[in-house]
């Protein structure tokens, strides 16, 4: 078994396909469970953000394992299969544990080295462990990886300046505004979730004048609002509005911000227009929804000024560098490859129990023997051979075993553990009901191709340590 990561993103697709895929979170259940009725698909975690979507899973096989993810994404898109794999990016057992942990620290996030993708992320697995769609694998997989996130978000100052997604819109959205700052703009936010809690505290920290939260929930909305006022300085006010007073409350506003998980347009044209009448200031319009949750033609309108994931891609797409990112980077590397190290080892670990059970039975056969050859033998003398044949044969083994873990935890590890197989007969089924292997960094494939469309080189090359940030063309990807 090992970890495939198949998904698309920012650096892959253009907005319009990554829309097109956005999965709902009510969706999530049904897309993992179609994921487990594949074939080749023994665990799963969808991860589904404003700029990327990705299908973490266990297979069984590299080509079967991609056929049945891909066949999945495709089917929830609508696209063909060709059609789709032009914009993927696939990673395959070492490459996959590198891309998760570089995920986790931010560095292939549109604005590197945000943390909202740590929440995401959890959010992500938790979503699947309750749909019983995680297994031993992904959850020490994922778990590390949100580790690794943490370790490098507070050892290299890589989010130092807070940016994200809804800072890089505020921040286009203070342009458009003269640039003088949102202190005094009066703001209206769609959608309480994550990202809205988020738009409303860069807001209030920015000494917004009002900010008015729209959503179909009250109770959430209301909710926000309660969070707003708590921290906020005087001269902000917050009040929640249901989503039909949309109109009204963008009279007078100089900002929207959209950002919901709807699927489908929340904010359709006519409300917008009808707020626009007798304006002489512009309304600079903020959709970071993923699918759109402002109706494109909204910004065809005269007196609009949209910012959305469009804009914000082409602005921050492979902007950032610095020391921060280079250490960051470093630090990845070095965890993936401690982590591959322990899974190399684990693996190893049925076949040397195996061993050390094999030599338990030939010491009782060999003392059972003795036993019937000898039955009038000394209680104490029997027991002090038995003693020292078994010191003897744990003697024999320790070096052995020792070597082949420590050797395990090379790119070619496994080779020990089977020449270990080979050389005292052991069987390899046997020794995996002894102690089942931790399977994240196995590296075979079967055969066979899914599709001439999906261009792959070889997905069994050692693990590169070098970081892969973001996607690759398909004829790079591993």
């Amino acid at each position: 078994m090992s970890v495939l990561v198949v998904g698309l993103s920012h650096r892959s697709a253009p907005v319009e396909v990554l829309e097109r895929l956005a999965v709902a979170p009510g969706d999530v259940p049904k897309l993992l469970e179609e994921m487990l009725d594949r074939t080749h698909v023994e665990e799963a975690v969808v991860l589904s953000t404003c700029n990327r979507i990705e299908i973490c899973a266990v297979v069984d096989a590299f080509h079967g394992g991609l056929g049945d993810v891909t066949d999945v994404l495709g089917t929830h898109a609508g696209f063909p299969i060709g059609e789709l794999s032009e914009h993927l990016f696939v990673h395959y057992a070492g490459s996959a544990v590198q891309h998760l942990f570089a995920l986790a620290a931010g560095l292939d996030s549109m604005v590197v080295g945000e943390s909202q993708i740590l929440g995401q992320l959890r959010g992500a697995y938790a979503a699947a462990d309750a749909a019983g769609a995680v297994g031993k694998v992904l959850h020490e997989l994922v778990q590390q990886a949100l580790r690794v996130g943490k370790r490098v978000h507070a050892g290299t100052g890589i989010d130092e300046a807070g940016a994200s997604v809804v800072s890089e819109a505020l921040r286009d959205a203070d342009r458009e505004l003269g640039g003088v700052g949102l202190g005094g703009t009066r703001a209206v936010i769609v959608g309480a979730g994550a990202m809205g809690a988020l738009a409303a505290a860069h807001l209030r920290r920015a000494g917004a004048g009002e900010i008015v939260v729209l959503n179909r929930s009250a109770e959430r909305g209301e909710r926000l609002v309660e969070k707003v006022l708590e921290h906020a300085e005087p001269g902000t006010t917050a009040r929640y509005a249901p989503m039909d007073a949309l109109a009204d409350e963008l009279r007078d506003a100089d900002l929207m911000l959209a950002c919901t998980g709807s699927i489908g347009h929340v904010v359709d044209v006519a409300p917008v227009a009808e707020a626009l009448t007798g304006r002489t200031s512009p309304l600079v319009v903020c959709d970071l929804g993923l699918p759109r949750d402002v109706d494109p033609a909204v910004g065809e309108l005269s007196g609009v000024r949209m910012v959305d994931l469009i804009t914000l891609q082409r602005r921050l797409l492979d902007t950032a560098d610095g020391g921060s990112v280079a250490a960051a980077q470093t630090m990845v590397d070095a965890e993936a490859q401690q982590y591959l190290a322990g899974q190399r080892s684990a693996e190893v670990t049925p076949t040397v129990t195996a061993l050390r059970r094999r030599a338990s039975e030939v010491v009782d056969a060999e003392l059972l023997r003795l036993d019937s050859r000898l039955p009038d033998l000394d209680g104490h003398v029997r027991e002090e051979l038995s003693r020292t044949v078994r010191r003897v044969v744990d003697k024999l083994l320790h070096t052995p075993t020792v070597q082949v873990k420590r050797l395990a935890e090379g790119p070619d590890g496994d080779s020990y553990a089977a020449a270990l197989r080979t050389l005292f007969e052991l069987d390899p089924q046997a020794a995996a009901a002894v102690a089942a292997p931790v399977r994240g960094a196995d590296a075979s494939v079967d055969g066979g191709d899914v599709t001439a469309a999906l261009r792959f080189s070889d997905p069994t090359a050692p693990f590169d340590a070098t970081p892969s940030i973001g996607s690759r063309p398909p004829e790079q990807i591993s």
